[in-house]
């Protein structure tokens, strides 16, 4: 399975709706057409009720999830007096994760992927760093960063550092990696990650396309003009994508294999994963798209 670890939140705006980077990539990765599960501690207050039933109906396997009576963590997007964000996480329920046990999925090779809050945050940070260094498959990590709820970059730094180690697939936007290596440029970044053995770096531009950078070279692909509605889920459907196409390829058990792939292979699996991304910027939320529609949109 496809194996996404970390939060699951309501986004407030100002209705509540289920969100967080690693349940989103959940439910793309299962519209995608893949075995998909998820890897998070979910309240059992209403707002949990509504994310686990959401998680549900997208067909997302939760025998390895944890419910628990912390409250749901909340990111409120107000707009009034004036546009602003605010968040309520502490002591929440994302953070509180205690056990991973993938063992509850079936058996491997699964693939483990992780970021977003649920790389820092609480004994989730601890519970699920754990799992990356012990797992054996494929691991995929997208930092995803949030600066305003980091307020210890020391803590984030060490847990990235920790998944860094045991990392095959890094997924970053442009702006992630100004952030995370201040004054580097991207090629810089990506040497630096390929040199302590990431298999595939893919730095995500928007809609400028994405950089994919391996061992054997690197390669651009160009973005899908669409008319923009917003951009939320969209990176994550990408990382989704990505997954899903390494899972097809048969390749979740084998990061030797993974780097075997040639520049004509990673070409074609971001331009997939770009067109997956282009269709959810094209809609409200983070609303990813089928395996069926993507094929549509490609032709």
């Amino acid at each position: 399975m496809i194996v996404s670890c970390g939060e699951a939140l309501v986004d407030c705006l100002p209705e509540a709706v289920p969100g967080g980077g690693p349940m989103n990539v959940a439910v793309a990765a299962a519209r995608l057409g893949a075995p998909a599960a998820f890897l998070g501690r979910v309240s059992t207050d209403p707002a949990g009720d509504r994310i686990w039933a959401h998680l549900e109906a997208n067909g997302v396997d939760l025998r390895a999830a944890q419910r628990g009576p912390e409250r749901t963590a909340r990111a409120i997007v107000e707009h009034t007096p004036r546009l602003a964000f605010r968040f309520e996480g502490e002591g929440t329920a994302d953070t509180c994760l205690d056990v991973a046990d993938l063992g509850r999925l079936g058996p491997p090779p699964h693939i483990v992927h992780g970021g977003t809050l649920g790389l820092f945050r609480g004994r989730t940070a601890e519970t699920l760093a754990a799992l990356a260094e012990g797992h054996d498959g494929v691991v995929s990590l997208d930092p995803n960063v949030r600066p305003r709820i980091i307020d210890d970059r020391e803590r984030w730094q060490h847990f990235h550092d920790r998944w860094l180690a045991c990392t095959d697939v890094y997924r970053s936007s442009d702006e992630d990696l100004e952030w995370i290596w201040p004054r580097r440029s991207a090629d810089s970044c990506a040497a630096s990650l390929l040199d302590q053995g990431v298999s595939v770096v893919l730095v995500t531009r928007g809609g400028d396309g994405v950089d994919v950078y391996t061992s054997s070279g690197e390669t651009r692909v160009a973005g899908f003009p669409v008319e923009v509605i917003d951009t939320v889920g969209a990176g994550d459907t990408f990382v989704a994508s990505i997954l899903v196409s390494i899972w097809e390829r048969g390749l979740a058990g084998s990061p030797a294999a993974l780097r075997d792939l040639q520049a004509d292979d990673w070409r074609s699996v971001a331009r997939r994963a770009a067109a997956a991304a282009a269709i959810t910027c094209s809609r409200e939320g983070a609303d990813p798209p089928t395996a069926a529609e993507v094929g549509q949109f490609l032709g």
